[in-house]
């Protein structure tokens, strides 16, 4: 309890370092775009519609019924697109190629085959490349999944959140459970090889019976992955439906940590190996495999097996890593497609990394994937680790930095030790959730 009150403070979840909030703005990126432009190409498509909005979520999305929009969206992702091209100088390779939202399955099947299908057609496929898609199980159908196949796909993410009815009414996303076995079921007949379910603990009205009632259900499908998230409550994000429920729905900090005790330790009877940070995998997976040999990566797309210095961010609000660079696109709908219509890249935002944000972001990944890092530490860090080094949560040898077992619900906490942005320059008002 004590340690919970202790470190449950706001903390990035590092998909990037810097972390956005902390992006200078500075000219440059080109460069770095053009420095990395011959580098294996993980690709992201942002698909931000979707027909409801879902009061837990704090993504940029979209919400509207109007499938009228998915041409003209399509269009403004396939300028883009010819826009890279045209900066590079070769002709991509393709390792990994991403479809995330929003809601991906919004679109047609037909939509989405004319969008990969230019986009595949400009690219070579290397081979082991990984495309994944994320699912809503209310409106995937067999048509999507066959589609997808077709193209290459072989991993599915569905968003469950929850299967209790009550915490699905609060959220505003009621999803039988009939719907996700009819999706698990024809895309296993289909032969995905992977399918991943993601649950989130924390949420409004969830009990220790409701995630037990929960993680049971999933046991029965047994997904090859889990992501188990912690509920980010970041109401003050514009437009976001979280104050459609207030603090007082949410349980305690102590209780949130139950339930992602009780949800693990679930998982783990039915074998399930925790990877990093909020995600499990059974062992014969390959986020398992790459974690045991040290070659498990990290970026905006979450955990991966590819380690690539270029993931380049289509659509509305998506953002690149060009190596020594990030970008991030125009949030808006009509911010986006106006920039592409007068034919610039939709890139509102910017940080070009110094030799200090490559050194201290290359030791915050490591510990978010292996849970150690090769380094001796300056005597900043040195500081910023006294109390968690007091608590026994990390431990720091000559040329090593390792959390411990006890640490680990706290790597957040610790990464936070090699943050100098965070040092120098603390928000003036709170962007990031919770720790725990």
């Amino acid at each position: 309890m004590d340690l919970i009150q202790k470190y449950n403070i706001p903390a990035p979840r590092y998909t990037s370092y810097p972390t956005v909030p902390f992006w200078n703005n500075k000219p440059g990126w080109e460069a770095a775009l053009a420095q990395s432009s011959t580098e294996p190409l993980s690709l992201y498509i942002h698909l931000p519609f979707c027909e409801r909005l879902c009061t837990y979520c704090s993504c940029n999305k979209y919400i509207t019924v109007n499938h009228d929009h998915e041409a003209p969206y399509i269009d403004a992702v396939l300028k883009e697109w010819a826009l890279y091209l045209q900066r590079f100088p070769t002709r991509p390779q393709l390792q990994e190629l991403h479809l995330g939202g929003g809601t991906p399955t919004f679109f047609s099947p037909q939509n989405l085959r004319y969008l990969l299908e230019t986009i595949l057609q400009s690219c070579d496929v290397l081979p082991g490349a990984a495309f994944a898609f994320e699912g809503h199980p209310n409106n995937t159908t067999y048509e999507h999944l066959q589609t997808l196949y077709e193209l290459g796909f072989r991993r599915v993410s569905l968003g469950i959140q929850d299967f209790d009815l009550a915490v699905q009414t609060i959220i505003n996303r009621i999803q039988p459970y009939e719907n996700v076995e009819q999706v698990v079921r024809e895309a296993r007949e289909l032969g995905y090889t992977s399918i991943n379910f993601d649950l989130i603990y924390g949420l409004p009205l969830q009990t220790p019976q409701s995630i037990k009632a929960t993680i049971e259900k999933v046991m029965r499908l047994y997904p090859d992955r889990i992501s188990f998230y912690s509920y980010a409550h970041v109401p003050w994000v514009k437009g976001n439906g979280q104050r459609l429920f207030t603090e007082r729905d949410l349980p305690k900090p102590a209780v949130k940590r139950g339930l992602y005790e009780l949800g693990c330790a679930m998982m783990k009877e039915h074998y399930y190996e925790e990877i990093g940070m909020d995600h499990f995998a059974l062992p014969d997976d390959e986020l398992y495999l790459a974690q045991q040999n040290g070659t498990l990566h990290r970026n905006f797309m979450g955990y991966t097996i590819h380690r690539t210095s270029r993931l380049l961010g289509l659509g509305m609000s998506a953002i690149s890593d060009h190596g020594a660079a990030y970008t991030q696109n125009e949030k808006s709908l009509t911010g986006y497609q106006q920039a592409l219509e007068e034919g610039r890249l939709p890139v509102m935002r910017a940080h070009v990394q110094s030799r200090e944000d490559l050194y201290l972001g290359r030791h915050i990944r490591e510990l978010m994937c292996n849970f150690e890092t090769a380094c001796t530490p300056s005597p900043a860090v040195i500081k910023h680790l006294q109390e968690p080094l007091r608590d026994g949560l990390v431990v720091v040898q000559p040329g090593r930095v390792a959390v411990t077992e006890k640490g680990k619900p706290y790597i957040r906490n610790i990464c936070m030790a090699f943050d100098a942005y965070l040092w120098e320059n603390s928000p003036n008002t709170q962007v990031f959730s919770g720790a725990i």
